[in-house]
């Protein structure tokens, strides 16, 4: 899980971006300075909970007298018109944040919505759905948290976590045996090394010389899925990537591949529909 550091981080430039100078014009200009109001923030359709705590983490920034009541989590399901938390305090600092707390619960309950959609689609194949490093930037770290809330699991974070050959690598170094030579040499023998494949031909070179812990088959059919599980048969674990979307992953999974890869879990989840009712108090 995100460090709270490293969360209070990322709320704290979001709110900035937001505030530009630094304050709310319209409601200084609207909101009487003493007004307190209840806010309730309430799902409008069925999801999976992300961002939760990071959109919360948005009201205390803004007013650290704020009180809030927590009534869903991350990670909990959320049914259409329930609620999930209840802020009250100062209605100048909850118009001020609302908006980004929302973007955080929005986004981020959408990409670990559309994970579970996913994993479900793949359910009793022994296969696992992985993110990408195809993330906003700046919300990798959030992101990646609202793909594992959503029962998927985590690829890289960074370029330093693992050696990965794709093939604009295996261009500059000259091919695929001395890619994989190079990486063997100089990874160091705690470093994980996968290399991408796009054809039987190539994934032949790779099981030829070896040293690949993973193989990636990028934009295979899964005729060519099938037929590379059997050439690979237990010698290193198979990812496949590209062409992934909800009517493809199943029959992708079926192959016998052990990961799946989807960018879009986090490039193109739709938002959940959450909203922010708030009533003035007396």
């Amino acid at each position: 899980m995100i460090s709270a550091l490293n969360l209070e981080d990322i709320v704290r430039a979001a709110l900035k971006e937001d505030l530009g100078h630094g304050h709310d014009i319209t409601t200084e200009c609207v909101v009487p300075l003493d007004k307190d109001a209840r806010a309730v923030i309430n799902s409008r359709v069925d999801g999976r909970l992300a961002g939760v705590v990071a959109g919360l983490a948005a009201f205390t920034l803004t007013d650290p007298d704020c009180e809030i009541e927590v009534l869903k989590m991350d990670g909990e399901d959320v049914k259409a018109g329930e609620d999930i938390a209840i802020i009250t305090g100062s209605a100048r600092s909850i118009l001020t944040a609302e908006r980004t707390a929302l973007n955080f619960i929005q986004h981020l309950s959408g990409v670990a919505t559309l994970t579970r959609s996913y994993v479900r689609e793949i359910e009793d194949t022994g296969a696992k759905i992985a993110d990408t490093r195809k993330t906003i930037p700046g919300l990798r770290s959030l992101q990646k948290q609202a793909v594992r809330l959503g029962g998927g699991m985590n690829h890289r974070f960074g370029l330093d976590d693992a050696v990965l050959i794709k093939d604009n690598h295996i261009a500059l170094a000259g091919g695929v045996y001395p890619a994989l030579q190079m990486a063997r040499e100089n990874a160091g023998h705690m470093v994980k090394i996968e290399i991408e494949v796009d054809s039987i031909a190539q994934l032949e070179e790779v099981l030829e010389n070896g040293g690949a812990d993973i193989i990636m088959l990028d934009n295979f059919n899964t005729a060519d899925m099938a037929s590379a599980v059997k050439l690979i048969n237990g010698r290193a674990v198979i990812e496949a990537s590209g062409g992934v979307n909800l009517k493809t992953v199943k029959a992708i999974a079926e192959t016998g591949v052990h990961i799946i890869s989807v960018g879009a879990l986090t490039h193109s989840a739709p938002a959940l529909d959450i909203g922010l009712d708030v009533e003035a108090l007396d």
